[in-house]
């Protein structure tokens, strides 16, 4: 088997459209959204199975298909988490991943929102999976916060909002987080490596 049909664990499953994968990338901004949500996760993205390959369906420099295992060799160590929805064997059927799917699509090309607006014009990672399954199956995957909730007091979050906002950090904005998601009642872990 393919690294992006099965993985291999003591308990491997076979990945499904719609679950959800979960890294550490290295770079200052993810050190940032890490320390200020207090996760060890800063980037995410949303599984496919397209064409016979596996792809992380992610918001990057732009929204795109990124094979398993380009996705997973730029993260910290290798190292990823994959989440699936608890009740995913009845939420999503056939039809619903097609929904999943062309809801999807909608956003492939969409820069990368460095400002972390809630917004459709520019998307991150965690707003692109939550929009794509609230949009898709009505579902919300994560509660949503104001920028003014997360922990905002280290240096390198600090330098972070300096070097985006100057002086207007806007705290009311609404936003999801990797953490956020991560810690749906929803989902359920099915692999960690």
């Amino acid at each position: 088997m393919t690294l992006g049909l099965w993985l291999t664990t003591a308990s491997a499953q076979p990945l499904r459209d719609g679950d959800i994968i979960f890294q550490s990338s290295p770079s200052s901004q993810s050190r940032a959204v890490e320390l200020a949500t207090r996760s060890p996760y800063s980037h995410m993205g949303m599984v496919f199975l397209l064409y016979g390959r596996t792809y992380v369906y992610e918001a990057a420099e732009r929204v795109k298909f990124t094979p398993l295992d380009q996705w997973i060799a730029r993260g910290v160590q290798g190292r990823y988490v994959v989440m699936r929805l608890r009740d995913a064997d009845r939420l999503l059927s056939a039809s619903s991943q097609r929904r999943l799917l062309a809801v999807a699509r909608q956003y492939e090309g969409r820069p990368y929102d460095l400002y972390f607006e809630w917004s459709d014009r520019r998307i991150y990672c965690s707003e692109l999976v939550w929009k794509i399954y609230r949009r898709a199956l009505g579902l919300a995957v994560g509660q949503t916060q104001r920028l003014r909730e997360f922990d905002l007091t280290p240096p390198a979050v600090r330098h972070k909002l300096r070097e985006r906002y100057g002086d207007r950090v806007p705290l009311d904005e609404v936003v999801i987080s990797p953490a956020a998601v991560y810690a749906s009642p929803l989902l359920v872990k099915i692999l960690e490596k």
